[in-house]
């Protein structure tokens, strides 16, 4: 069954048992109403004839006043109403020209009548009209004097009349609910339909994600705060994810293209050299004064292809997590200190100028072989890409960290080249990919890993042609956090 129909079938299930209890309580308290209305107009009767039958003849004594009854019965017959009087002794007294004598009073009704109480009830009775026996509205009504009873005043109808009446009510409640009816599926219909033709337009969506296309307006076309509003709007946020997850899958992708030819391009450079040489070697075509030179340079390549092997191995494996770091607390100015000698000779050939500023207790929590590393590899980017400029390395005690900034005055980068430095193989400045300090494109990945594990952060701020700086922190021992490494399939904290 299609979803409409579902919807329809709801709410008419719901319309028709609210309509069918409305119906039953205005029907019992109509019902109610007409029998109320009814005892309470034979009560009227029964006063007036109290006031106006009764004749005084003596003392205490009284004397029916036939000819007003009979007059008060001939202006009711319309309604068919009809008077009968009892005696103190539950005798009926009027009429007493009808063919047949009325019963007497319920011993239970006479009972509350001595009481002095009104007494109304519904019976089969002899109409003493006809003498037919027919369902009837009685209301009994006793009459004292000095707290004595002395009559008894009966006024009754037949059920029919009131009958009648509620007859004429429930035909017109079930045209009222006939028509309801009606109006109530073209109202289910129309809700039906609106909210169908909301799930449609989901579905529709659905079906264009599926092919594909994550540029449909979803959330916009719905209007309100029920829950389908709320879906289109956690759909069309999965639609942004997945749009978002795509374009990062086809710059991933782009990137591990870009990988693969890089890393080829990095070892097929050394690998042809080796070759070359081995050539020249073996065809015995090398001067026998350049055969030292040229094993030295196979020598260089060689140590070139283990460096880019093993540079990619330690990446892999700060990646995964498969190292443990051994914390250590000491004195990080004395390896800036020696970093800076290492790094002399390759600043003096670029015409550059290195300046530490450090305190002279600076106090560093960390793996000191990898903090030596990470250090060691931003200050030699720093100096690969500046000629006749200025490197500055700052260092500070922070609140529960270490704070170091590494500043150049070289080329810079541009907003995007900053956003993928942190890549495998990924070089601002491609014309130097063969460059002594440059030659794998692996330092700066490794570097954002290695600081990441420490559980520190590091930043970057370059403007293109005005230079760069790396700044990066180290917390102390009361913050780092503790390592999960894998060690041989085995987790384990350090």
């Amino acid at each position: 069954m299609k979803l409409i129909y579902q919807q329809m079938l709801a709410f008419l299930g719901v319309i028709l048992v609210t309509l069918a209890v409305i119906s039953i309580l205005f029907i019992r308290s109509t019902t109610n109403t007409v029998w109320e209305n009814n005892f309470t107009q034979l009560e009227q009767y029964t006063e007036v004839l109290k006031n106006n039958s009764l004749v005084q003849v003596g003392d205490n004594q009284f004397m029916i006043n036939s000819n007003f009854i009979a007059t008060s019965e001939n202006v009711l017959q319309d309604q068919h109403v009809h008077f009968i009087i009892y005696n103190s002794k539950n005798t009926a007294v009027y009429p007493t020209n009808s063919s047949r004598t009325p019963r007497g009073i319920d011993d239970d009704d006479w009972a509350q009548l001595k009481k002095g109480n009104a007494v109304s009830v519904r019976e089969l009775a002899r109409n003493p009209a006809d003498g037919s026996q027919q369902s009837m509205t009685i209301y009994y009504k006793p009459v004292f004097l000095s707290g004595k009873l002395l009559f008894v005043i009966s006024a009754f109808a037949p059920v029919e009349t009131i009958q009648t009446a509620i007859g004429k009510t429930e035909h017109n409640l079930l045209i009222g609910f006939l028509l309801s009816m009606l109006a109530a599926i073209i109202v289910s219909y129309i809700v039906a339909r609106y909210q169908v033709r909301r799930i449609n337009q989901l579905r529709q969506a659905t079906h264009q994600v599926m092919n594909g296309d994550y540029d449909a307006p979803i959330a916009t076309k719905f209007k309100g705060h029920d829950e389908i509003t709320d879906l289109a709007i956690d759909f069309q946020n999965m639609v942004n994810s997945l749009k978002a997850s795509e374009a990062e899958i086809e710059r991933q992708e782009g990137r591990r293209r870009q990988f693969m030819a890089d890393a080829a391009h990095e070892m097929r450079t050394p690998l042809t050299t080796i070759n070359g040489i081995l050539e020249g070697l073996a065809y015995d075509v090398i001067p026998e004064e350049s055969k030292a030179k040229s094993i030295e340079l196979m020598r260089n390549e060689t140590n070139r292809l283990i460096r880019l092997v093993n540079e990619n191995l330690d990446y892999e494996k700060i990646r995964t997590n498969q190292i443990i770091l051994k914390k250590t607390q000491f004195n990080g100015q004395v390896d800036l200190a020696n970093i800076v000698e290492q790094l002399k000779q390759k600043a003096d050939a670029a015409n550059d100028d290195v300046v530490l500023n450090a305190p002279a207790e600076l106090t560093v929590y960390a793996d000191h072989d990898r903090f030596v590393q990470v250090v060691f590899n931003i200050v030699q980017n720093a100096i690969q890409f500046t000629d006749h400029g200025t490197i500055t390395i700052t260092a500070k005690n922070g609140v529960h960290q270490t704070e170091i900034s590494v500043s150049d005055t070289g080329i810079g980068m541009t907003a995007d080249q900053v956003k993928n430095i942190w890549e495998r193989y990924y070089k601002a400045d491609p014309s130097r990919k063969n460059t002594a300090y440059g030659e794998s494109g692996l330092g700066l990945a490794i570097v954002h890993q290695l600081i990441s594990l420490h559980g520190g952060s590091i930043e970057v701020d370059s403007k293109l042609h005005e230079g760069t700086t790396f700044s990066f922190t180290f917390p102390d021992e009361a913050t780092a956090p503790k390592q999960k490494a894998v060690n041989n399939g085995e987790a384990t904290e350090a």
